[in-house]
């Protein structure tokens, strides 16, 4: 692993400082490491798993350490000092040393260890509900890599698309400018008119508009694609600008789309909750340690005044006014509403699939109509320079 992150690394350092045009692959890999809307979903991330690991940890228990000072004459402060340090003695029961004792300091130190034995299914709940919840993130963070990579991939086909219109329009403008000198020459020896020439020039300047148009926006679609990495990206090199029908069906696109993962996922979670409600009505047990040592210095002779305690405590909710009931009725609910949401998000994603699916056909339909016509209309510009060539001649 730290093989393939130095290589990472090295290549992305080879690829940030060279001139080169990036291709396609070299800026998705660009995209993921250095794409600053995906570094903050890797931190939530991050932070969803220490979330669980900090709920695993509650299984664990609790060790504290505590340390007391005391300065008290106070006639049952100072006996009962010396009681906890074991130091009382017969002359302590006389009336005037009981009634009117100096004043004593107080050191106690003490170790406690507390865990939880049973909380009603509470806590394995709420690591299920923040483990559910880091996996949301996960999504999270995978959705707007997707999104992000969509915007990548889709600025990399417009400026192939823009190149392309260029370069066909660059064909088409060097045919009107022929035809332009050629209508400029026949004006000139009264076989043809003004209007004419100024037609044709008027197509030129229309073209040469277009051809502007798409210079800069394929400016701005290199000033989006440098947004997106992070990074300064001057040029880069054009993929095909044919794509191949995805080969996925409606199944595997519904059972592997992350809206569904997601409302899954909130359905889970919301499932967990009604548990962590149900768990009121269970008594809750936890255990205690503890050993301590007093004197009236600071750990002096602190092994023979010390002393243990071990014990459990249980503690059961009987009645708090029917709250637990209604916590649990909202969490039903909750589960209810996520469950139709589930249902909700499959059924809108197999709509948006056969509408995609219906738009890529139509689209499909239009570049071949398209294609036909640019053929169309080169044949028409190189016949008609060749017409008026001919008619020019005779």
């Amino acid at each position: 692993m730290f093989n393939m992150k130095l290589l990472f690394l090295l290549f992305l350092s080879t690829v940030l400082n060279a001139s080169n045009p990036l291709t396609l692959g070299e800026a998705l890999l660009i995209l993921k490491s250095e794409n600053l809307a995906i570094k903050s979903a890797s931190i939530k991330v991050d932070t969803a798993k220490i979330d669980v690991k900090n709920s695993s940890a509650s299984y664990l228990g609790r060790l504290d350490f505590i340390q007391d000072y005391a300065n008290s004459n106070e006639a049952g402060n100072v006996f009962g000092f010396k009681l906890t340090s074991r130091e009382v003695v017969g002359g302590d029961l006389a009336l005037d040393t009981l009634n009117f004792p100096d004043s004593r300091n107080f050191f106690k130190s003490k170790l406690k260890y507390e865990v939880p034995l049973f909380t009603g299914f509470k806590i394995s709940s709420y690591v299920k509900t923040l483990k559910n919840m880091a996996r949301m993130k996960g999504l999270e963070k995978e959705q707007i890599i997707n999104e992000k990579s969509y915007q990548l991939k889709k600025s990399y086909y417009d400026i192939a698309l823009l190149l392309n219109s260029v370069e066909n329009l660059n064909k088409i403008l060097k045919n009107i400018k022929t035809l332009e000198n050629m209508t400029t020459r026949m004006v000139e020896v009264g076989y043809a008119k003004k209007v004419d020439l100024l037609e044709v020039q008027a197509k030129k300047g229309n073209i040469q508009r277009l051809i502007l148009q798409m210079k800069s926006n394929q400016k701005l679609l290199l000033h989006y694609i440098s947004f997106l990495l992070n990074i300064k990206v001057e040029n880069i090199i054009v993929p095909d600008s044919d794509i191949r029908m995805s080969k996925y069906d409606d199944l595997n696109i519904l059972e592997n789309n992350l809206d569904i993962k997601r409302a899954t996922t909130g359905l889970a979670i919301t499932k967990n909750m009604i548990t962590i409600s149900k768990s009121s009505y269970y008594p809750t047990v936890g255990g205690f340690a503890e050993i301590s040592t007093a004197n009236d210095t600071f750990l002096e002779d602190a092994n023979k005044n010390k002393s243990y305690s071990v014990g459990a405590r249980m503690t059961w909710n009987i009645f708090n006014g029917g709250i637990d009931n209604l916590k649990i009725e909202k969490s039903k609910l909750e589960y209810l509403k996520s469950n139709i949401d589930l249902n909700y998000a499959k059924q809108g994603i197999a709509l948006k699939i056969a509408k995609i699916r219906t738009e890529i056909e139509t689209f499909d339909s239009e570049i071949i109509s398209l294609r036909k016509e640019l053929i169309l209309l080169m044949k028409f510009t190189k016949t008609t320079q060749v017409g008026i060539e001919k008619n020019y001649l005779l």
